[in-house]
């Protein structure tokens, strides 16, 4: 089914990692106008030019709202309007609660909590204003099941799933729809400290029922369909997308 992104503006927070970048490029096959945010501008201007559709690369700070509201004004005033976000900026804390520090949890939060947060808000006011936007998450099979030495990461991804479904009630009268993926382990440039060693790579496929990690590509159709129009009538709702984690 064609997800007809034709003249449609998406901007993607996050967009030069591993999950961001190849939504990147699917959206852009799709026919979307996408707008990069990220804070590699070296990154952001390769991917720019790989793109085939108009876009525009931002460089800015994913906890900044500053920044985040000025990356939703120049898509407006470049494009006229912002049809979908796509929240892709997340981290890795693998440690139990005794041992991790004060700064590294506020620094997980900051990333996989608040920064959503302040993207969702600089990006409502537009969206209210057409009274039309889909907002899509990257969330973690951490935010709904106990996972050994994920507290950190279980919390922010937890809270973060808690505020898309209370936002999809608030927003759904008003035509803007709130969902996100789950994941399992993706590999992707931010696991390859547990992907690049054998050791970790297997125990953490042992933990996936379908006997694999995943690639960004397993991610990316989803994100698309939540971002769609074929999702019109999908708010809410937390997929997961986690070779069978959650079910296990």
């Amino acid at each position: 089914m064609k997800n007809n992104f034709e003249n449609k503006v998406v901007l993607i927070i996050g967009a030069t990692g591993g999950i961001g970048s190849a939504a990147a490029k699917r959206f852009d096959e799709e026919g979307s106008s996408v707008v990069l945010f990220s804070k590699n501008r070296g990154k952001l201007e390769d991917l720019g030019t790989s793109l085939n559709n108009e876009s525009l690369i931002i460089e800015g700070d994913a906890t900044s709202f500053e920044d985040l509201e000025n990356a939703v004004n120049k898509t407006v005033e470049k494009f006229g309007r912002l049809d979908s976000l796509v929240h892709a900026v997340g981290s890795i804390v693998l440690k139990p609660l005794h041992n991790t520090d004060i700064e590294t949890f506020k620094d997980v939060l900051d990333l996989n909590l608040t920064s959503p947060f302040l993207a969702i808000k600089a990006s409502l006011k537009q969206m209210q204003k057409q009274k039309q936007g889909s907002v899509v998450v990257v969330s973690s099979v951490a935010g709904s099941k106990g996972l050994m030495n994920h507290e950190a990461i279980s919390a922010a991804k937890g809270g973060l799933e808690a505020m898309i479904r209370s936002a999809s009630v608030t927003y759904a009268k008003r035509g803007i729809r709130f969902n996100g993926v789950a994941l399992g382990l993706v590999d992707t440039p931010l696991a390859k400290f547990l992907t690049q060693n054998e050791i970790s790579k297997k125990a953490s496929t042992s933990m996936h029922p379908m006997g694999r990690i995943g690639e960004p590509k397993d991610v990316t159709e989803a994100i698309l369909y939540l971002a769609s129009d074929n999702s019109a009538w999908v708010t809410g709702t937390i997929l997961p997308i986690d070779g069978g984690m959650k079910a296990n």
